[in-house]
């Protein structure tokens, strides 16, 4: 019997000191001074990062074609010596890369797989199409390649451990509507989960889950829009509790309307938990990386915090 989480997905396997670690591009493509710097940075951690001399092709704002950057995916997810594959930046692209991947083959040797901002689109399609969990965590252009002033090394290696994560408190985070609820937790990039629906892709996790929702340079009034989408598409009513990420550069030039403000605006008749301000995903401080798919307990009171319940990975 291969593990499972609580929620049903499958657990990748676990990450240890020497593991191999395949990295990919399944979006756009990047500066090669930020990918051998993040080499180094992995080297470091004391993984053997490797990689397929294709990394480096570009067709226009893409990292090669759908079909290349597909087949990379594949042989990451084949090699039953690989135990985790990190994305080299996100961009835009991910998504076209979706039907041509193979459930079968991803499923096969349970290799974790961590990315955010346009892996969204992976994220979504492991942990519906596929039920493998993941990690909404840190790639190599702009965190990796820039050392631990950009991530939490820590959190990066255990979220890929055997053991869960535990508490998660970060200063500033906003208390949006006070309680406390439990759910497996699923989200990504506000943009990224919308542009899902109507597809065979479409983001639906399920009912009872803890929404995290990440987002970049959006300014208020788009926020506006795409949570209304979201309310209107019935899609809180099935949350236990909605995390929002520090949503960098989404506040109106000169501060005169904020992303805060449009959270406890659109959420204003949401009864249930929601913090603002977890570092993941798009930070303006170090990212800490969140396993998708496992148990996570909201805690939205004076001391808020995220309590990781169990892990995502298991022999």
């Amino acid at each position: 019997m291969r593990p499972r989480t609580r929620a049903g997905l499958l657990k990748f396997r676990p990450l240890r000191s020497g593991s191999r670690v395949a990295l990919v591009a399944p979006a756009s493509p990047f500066a090669r001074e930020e990918f051998d710097a993040g080499l180094a940075e992995l080297k470091r951690l004391g993984l053997k990062p490797v990689y397929d001399e294709s990394i480096f092709d570009r067709r226009v704002f893409l990292a090669g074609t759908a079909a290349a950057r597909a087949e990379a995916l594949h042989h990451a997810w084949s090699q039953p010596d690989i135990d985790a594959i990190i994305a080299v930046r996100g961009g835009y692209g991910s998504v076209e890369t979706l039907p041509m991947l193979s459930i079968e083959k991803i499923r096969s040797n349970r290799t974790a797989f961590i990315g955010y901002s346009d892996l969204t689109s992976l994220h979504t399609f492991l942990g519906g199409k596929a039920g493998l969990a993941s990690v909404h965590g840190v790639m190599i252009d702009g965190r990796l390649a820039r050392g631990p002033s950009t991530y939490d090394p820590d959190s990066f290696l255990r979220a890929l451990g055997a053991e869960p994560l535990g508490e998660l408190a970060p200063p500033d985070l906003h208390v949006v509507r006070a309680g406390e609820a439990s759910g497996p937790l699923f989200g990504g990039t506000l943009t990224q989960l919308l542009s899902s629906f109507g597809t065979p892709y479409e983001f639906r996790p399920p009912s009872g889950h803890v929404l995290f929702i990440d987002e970049v340079s959006e300014r208020p009034y788009r926020l506006h829009r795409m949570l209304t989408q979201w309310r209107l598409a019935g899609r809180f009513e099935d949350c236990a509790a909605v995390v929002f990420g520090q949503m960098p550069k989404c506040d109106e030039p000169g501060g005169t309307i904020t992303a805060l403000q449009i959270v406890h605006d659109c959420l204003l008749d949401f009864p249930r938990p929601v913090l603002f301000g977890f570092p993941s995903g798009h930070t303006t401080t170090p990212l800490i990386s969140l396993p998708f798919g496992v148990e996570t307990r909201v805690i939205a009171s004076g001391d808020p915090k995220l309590v990781m319940e169990e892990s995502a990975a298991e022999q």
